[in-house]
């Protein structure tokens, strides 16, 4: 038997699981049917599940076991990942981001007696995008409730594991200018698309992004200009310009940003649409926050967040969720990545009293 949650997170992050999640997925179901009595299943893309418990609203508690790729001295000689333990913390790839708070997790899904049914959810692909979490939710994954086990250390205070209530969502997207090519020398002969390319960047600047309240701070869309590519030759009209837009969505509205198809000759396409995330019921945020400030000596707050999570696919398709996790800023695919050891214990606390005491 996994003794500590120290102990667990080193197992855990020892497997890599940055091109193939399989084997570290194989090493938390075997862990779960060993450990518990639950009903265990693992998809077809990876995702490993587990429930116990019954009643007519369920809490799962979330996180995902695949990592972006590590640095060099993030790797040991046999392709493992390097896992050390100094002044009381775990360096290594996926100590953070978020093998520490899957592992807190397993743990308190194992030891809570949960006052309704209980969910311990695991997924692959939430650094390319949430594929995971996107199959699961397609595959009837509803959970009423649910506590994802991302970063939420440090936002209120240094060292305090705060309550995030809310975060923003990302759009990728590309504007892309066409027009014609002709001789630099006779420039009216064509129609230069880096002209109208530049005339769509100007909607974009003027755009005045959308923004929400939440746990009493406004979180504030962006919409920026992040790359330009266009032309081919020094003395050639250019017959093409793309622009790439990187814009940060919060929960309802969205930048008008398709109104730059107003422009002849200019088409807006979508590349990646992350969704965002806020808890629209205050009782359940609150009864986490009480979870929280009992695990610790600081006083925790509810906060938002900055990036998208897996939270994100969850709340749009229905489930209430906040987000409570040892990661702190900046913490995430560093090369010298690392978790609190006093933090995780303490997130595993949280995620036990909160099964225990919800749903209501």
């Amino acid at each position: 038997m996994t003794a500590t949650v120290a102990e667990l997170t080193r197992e855990l992050v020892a497997v890599p699981s940055h091109e193939d999640e399989t084997a570290v997925g194989d090493e938390i179901e075997a862990w779960l049917r060993r450990e518990t009595a639950a009903d265990v299943t693992r998809d077809e893309v990876g995702n490993v599940i587990a429930r116990k418990g019954a009643g007519d609203r369920s809490l799962a508690l979330v996180g995902h076991h695949d990592v972006v790729e590590p640095d060099e001295s993030q790797l040991e000689a046999d392709g493992e990942y390097v896992v050390e333990e100094r002044d009381g913390r775990l360096y290594g790839r996926g100590t953070a981001d978020m093998k520490g708070a899957v592992a807190a997790a397993m743990l308190a899904f194992r030891d809570a007696e949960p006052a309704g049914e209980l969910v311990f959810a695991s997924f692959v692909g939430e650094e390319v995008g949430g594929v995971g979490a996107r199959r699961a939710i397609d595959e009837g994954f509803a959970p009423d409730y649910a506590v994802v086990g991302e970063g939420s250390t440090g936002y209120s205070s240094p060292g305090v594991t705060d309550v995030a209530v809310a975060h923003k969502g990302r759009r990728a997207s590309t504007i892309t200018a066409r027009g014609t090519a002709a001789h630099a020398s006779e420039a009216d002969a064509g129609e230069n698309a880096v002209y109208r390319a530049t005339d769509a960047v100007d909607v974009v600047r003027d755009l005045e992004p959308p923004a929400v309240d939440a746990a009493g701070e406004t979180l504030a869309g962006s919409v920026v200009v992040t790359e330009i590519e266009g032309g081919r030759a020094w003395n050639v009209v250019p017959d093409r310009c793309e622009v790439t837009i990187d814009e940060r969505t919060v929960p309802g509205e969205r930048a008008a940003l398709e109104r730059v198809e107003e422009f002849e000759g200019v088409e807006w396409t979508v590349d990646q649409d992350l969704p965002p995330m806020r808890c629209d019921d205050r009782e359940f945020a609150e009864t986490v926050l009480e979870a929280a400030d009992a695990a610790q000596s600081g006083s925790p707050e509810l906060v938002t967040k900055p990036h998208a999570t897996d939270a994100g696919w969850l709340s749009e398709a229905g489930t209430e969720c906040v987000i409570c996790g040892a990661a702190e800023p900046g913490e995430a695919h560093t090369a010298d990545e690392s978790v609190s050891i006093d933090v995780l214990g303490r997130c595993e606390e949280t995620y036990r009293k909160v099964a225990e005491s919800w749903p209501r």
